[in-house]
């Protein structure tokens, strides 16, 4: 729980340390009350005592009231302050880290959890900083200072409230004991009921599709009584506390004043000393109740901590783990390499962190500057994988990836994607104008209007941008909701040829395109971006057959690498693929 403190600013230890003697100033006032209560007590019953006397200390206990409201608004307003400052410093470093995560971590923690994180667990430790700068300081302050206070005057009452709070505290363990693993469970809980949510948002269609409503709600309605049934345990047992605490305190102030009159009792009226013994006594009992009360008070101002602190801790944890993960993918140095878009595969091997085997074994080719290499395979060859390496996605478990002659591991990230242009499987887009998603990012240079302009033509796109009420002005929805698939592709592909990169790379990025646009985008490519190189996973035949070289994968083997009519010479696995779409005399028209 402590470790997540260590991000705390200078500004706000500044706040701390502020709120830690304007709370020691409240609490001075507060036990200062009960000595203007003794010394009113010993006036009344005293013969003889003046009015005036009586309201002046009457006076003074009030001025003492009302210097403990106003430290206690002071530091309610700096509390908030701090706790509003630490949650926005977690946050913006939580999110910093997840930025820099690459597919591996992502895949460690999982969406639905790194949202959770980043939203609930944060608002955790955010409510308990509040909380535990008013009431955390303040309950040890005021417990060992009413302690000081009430030591020595009486034994016998001393004995009583050391009891009562032996027994509160034993509660408390004993409750802690029974909540703190659930609360681990209510945060995992908690991802899962965001988890099913996400994916029944994300895929509403395909719900309705197959009348799945049912089938989800269900989901949802077993994940969300067990995060009820959770939060009802923990709920039901920390509600044993607050009404314990007020027995106990209720308990304690009755004993006080029964043994207090027993002391009292037992002084004999011999005389006036005798009389103003018991006057004595019973202004001290007067006040030790009122100290008594404070130090069971300060338990019970730790119970609201207590109540508070094993799911934050939870939280904490949960937090630490995101932060103290460290990205696999690191950055290097360099900047430039010999050459302007050349990619080469040296013996590349690679296997996931869950896996038992590599799914990609010795693949060994170079793409040249300006060429188009295609990579073509059956589903699961790991055409995807290749793709993501080459993109710095992941890194090759042996082996190495030389862009433009110098490792892909040793250039910046900043660089390596300037240089670098990837449109993934799924397209993606970002809410906001087309514009925006157009120059989207750092190009290491200013899109211009007509670089726009010439993305969206050589795309395929200019047509139905051009339609659209508002141009290229006109709003796209989160995630694109408000675009068809093939518009989103070419949307997609339009913002990686914006930025102008040395290397394109097309992850299977022509899936939604008819045949025409799909020939149309190739033809512009090859002539538009002549000088670029292209590196395109493709499942069409017809995508891949003009390239310059094609790349054959099959169970992450390079089993094929070569021209199209070198290829239906030598290699079957190609061939199989070739005939299974186009016939022979379409392939020798080709």
């Amino acid at each position: 729980m402590l470790k997540i403190f260590r991000f705390m600013k200078k500004q706000d230890i500044g706040y701390a340390l502020l709120c830690l003697l304007l709370v020691a100033g409240q609490v001075w006032f507060d036990l200062t009350m009960p000595d203007y209560m003794s010394d009113i007590t010993k006036r009344i019953v005293t013969p003889g005592s003046a009015m005036t006397e009586i309201w002046l200390s009457g006076a003074k206990m009030l001025g003492c009231a009302l210097g403990s409201a106003a430290m206690a608004v002071i530091v309610g307003y700096f509390a908030a302050r701090l706790a509003s400052n630490f949650s926005y410093t977690i946050r913006e470093k939580v999110f910093h880290r997840v930025t820099d995560f690459g597919a591996q971590e992502i895949k460690q923690f999982s969406t639905a959890s790194l949202i959770t994180r980043t939203t609930n667990d944060i608002t955790q430790i955010q409510m308990l900083v509040a909380m535990g700068l008013q009431v955390m300081i303040k309950a040890p302050i005021m417990a060992v200072w009413a302690v000081l206070k009430i030591v020595g005057k009486s034994w016998e009452l001393s004995l009583l409230t050391a009891g009562a709070v032996v027994l509160i505290l034993v509660v408390i363990l004993i409750l802690m004991r029974l909540v703190l693993p659930k609360f681990r469970i209510i945060q995992q809980q908690i991802d899962e009921v965001n988890r099913i949510t996400r994916e029944n948002l994300t895929g509403l269609r395909i719900v309705r599709a197959f009348n799945a409503e049912a089938y989800q709600e269900e989901k949802f309605e077993t994940a969300n009584r067990n995060l009820m049934e959770t939060q009802l345990y923990t709920s039901r047992k920390m509600a044993v506390l607050m009404p314990f605490i007020s027995m106990i305190m209720s308990t304690l102030s009755l004993g006080i004043y029964w043994l207090g009159a027993s002391l009292v009792n037992n002084i004999p009226l011999t005389g006036p000393e005798a009389i103003a013994m018991r006057v004595n006594t019973f202004s001290e009992v007067v006040v030790f109740s009122s100290y008594a009360i404070y130090v069971v008070m300060s338990f019970m101002m730790l119970v609201v901590i207590f109540m508070m602190w094993p799911r934050a801790q939870v939280s904490a944890a949960r937090i630490e783990e995101v932060l103290s993960t460290r990205p696999h993918i690191t950055e290097g140095s360099g900047t430039e390499g010999s050459g302007h878009g050349s990619l080469a595969f040296r013996h590349v091997f690679f296997r996931y962190a869950d896996a038992s085997e590599d799914c990609l074994q010795d693949i060994t080719f170079d793409v040249n500057p300006g060429e188009t290499v295609a990579i073509i395979g059956s589903t699961g060859s790991s055409k995807s994988t290749l793709i993501s390496l080459a993109a710095r996605l992941y890194d090759a478990t042996q082996g190495e990836i030389l862009l433009d002659g110098k490792d892909i591991r040793d250039y910046t990230f900043a660089q390596l994607y300037r240089k670098v242009g990837l449109v993934t499987q799924k397209a993606v887009l970002f809410s906001g104008t087309v514009e925006e998603n157009l120059t989207f990012g750092d190009a290491g240079n200013p899109i211009s209007q007509s670089d726009q302009e010439a993305a969206l033509d050589i795309a395929q796109a200019s047509d139905f941008v051009e339609n659209l009420p508002e141009k290229r002005q006109a709003r796209i929805a989160q995630g694109g909701a408000n675009l068809s698939g093939g518009q989103k592709q070419r949307l997609a592909i339009a913002r990686t040829i914006a930025r102008k990169p040395e290397i394109l790379i097309f992850d299977d990025s022509f899936s939604a395109l008819d045949f025409r646009t799909d020939a149309a985008l190739r033809k512009r490519l090859a002539t538009d971006l002549k000088g670029t190189t292209c590196l395109i996973v493709a499942q069409r035949i017809g995508t891949v057959k003009h390239a310059d070289r094609i790349v054959v994968l099959e169970e992450g083997k390079a089993v094929g690498i070569g021209t199209h009519e070198e290829l239906m010479k030598t290699c079957s696995v190609y061939r199989e693929i070739a005939l299974s779409q186009l016939s022979q005399a379409e392939l020798e028209v080709g």
